[in-house]
């Protein structure tokens, strides 16, 4: 008799080659969240409670929150010569606690809309496998956004009316990423949202918490850091594609293809390095700036990756994708306050 989802998670089956190939990747020491929620699963060990709630919230997403806040307040430090550290730890966790509610949400959202089926490549989610129960998922998110809203009150009370703007956008944003009756997730507009929320706004804001203005500069920076945010989306799309197809997502890469879709992974990879010298003439920082090219050998390199890649091999690039982005921010980050007294 077929098992169900459930069962099989409470067994430690698997549903096919890509679910095998995850659960032999690593042992459970291994740091990316698919090899460690395969490791899990061997010899029909269900994870513990907390690893199961440590997996739902997909720690490899969070540097991605994280960046914008790095780079906004690095930015607004090199112009200003001075950093307000409480705002921008409260903005960090802040935008950690969206992340996490973001993720969360979809992983319940997804598994009520039969998106994470017994074919589906990417890592097991908590909620399909039975891991979590869905009441206990779905509190878990609003949870985190309420923590993050709490958390928005004293930023408010510190920046004003913009920062209203970009908080209740960003919460509503997080919910409606995968819920309502169209979700962004679902549409040929992820990249542009995670660009847009990820990046511009994420980076205009922190940078805004310590300055109380707007620069171009900061919104170009949103924009560099977005990009390579949404290459994380475009790998976990383009390995979703066929899942995504029969559960009538129309994802970039479902409506463009595989091919396109490479050369959309090329552009978010290549062009935060094109834009780097306009942010340097902007911040007056000079070949400092130079720094994150020391990561575009591993951008090329991942670029020629997500060209061969097939089934479970895109879990590997996406978590490498998300450490570019981090490498670079770092790198960035470095170069803003490089000589500064």
């Amino acid at each position: 008799m077929p098992m169900n989802r459930r069962q099989a998670g409470r067994r430690g089956t698997t549903d096919g080659p890509a679910v095998d190939s995850l659960a032999a990747a690593e042992r459970p020491l291994a740091t990316d969240d698919a090899s460690q929620a395969a490791a899990v699963m061997q010899g029909g060990v269900m994870p513990g409670r907390g690893d199961a709630w440590w997996l739902a919230i997909r720690p490899k997403t969070l540097s991605v929150a994280l960046v914008p806040v790095l780079v906004g307040s690095s930015l607004a430090w090199s112009q200003h010569a001075a950093v307000l550290w409480l705002p921008a730890l409260v903005a960090l966790l802040a935008a950690l606690l969206i992340q996490i509610g973001t993720n969360l949400h979809n992983d319940v959202a997804d598994f009520e809309r039969g998106a994470d089926g017994p074919q589906r490549l990417g890592p097991p989610r908590a909620t399909a496998m039975g891991w979590l129960p869905a009441t206990a998922v779905r509190r878990g998110a609003r949870i985190a956004f309420a923590l993050a809203f709490s958390l928005g009150v004293h930023l408010v009370h510190h920046g004003g009316w913009p920062i209203v703007v970009i908080g209740l956008a960003s919460l509503a944003a997080g919910w409606a990423y995968t819920g309502g009756p169209r979700p962004i997730a679902y549409t040929p507009f992820g990249e542009f949202f995670v660009l847009l929320f990820f990046g511009v706004l994420a980076v205009s804001g922190s940078y805004y918490l310590q300055t109380l203005a707007l620069a171009p500069a900061a919104v170009l920076a949103g924009a560099i850091v977005g990009l390579l945010a949404a290459a994380v989306i475009t790998v976990n799309n383009t390995r979703d594609r066929e899942s995504d197809a029969r559960a009538g997502r129309r994802t970039l890469a479902v409506l463009c293809g595989p091919r396109a879709a490479s050369c959309i992974y090329a552009g978010e990879l290549l062009l935060p390095f094109v834009l780097l010298p306009w942010l340097a003439m902007l911040t007056g920082r000079g070949f400092w700036l130079a720094l994150p090219f020391l990561v575009l050998p591993l951008g090329l390199r991942l670029i020629a990756r997500f060209r061969r890649a097939a089934g479970a091999a895109y879990n590997e690039l996406l978590a490498a994708t998300a450490g570019l982005q981090l490498l670079f921010a770092l790198l960035l980050a470095g170069g803003l306050l490089a000589g500064l007294p």
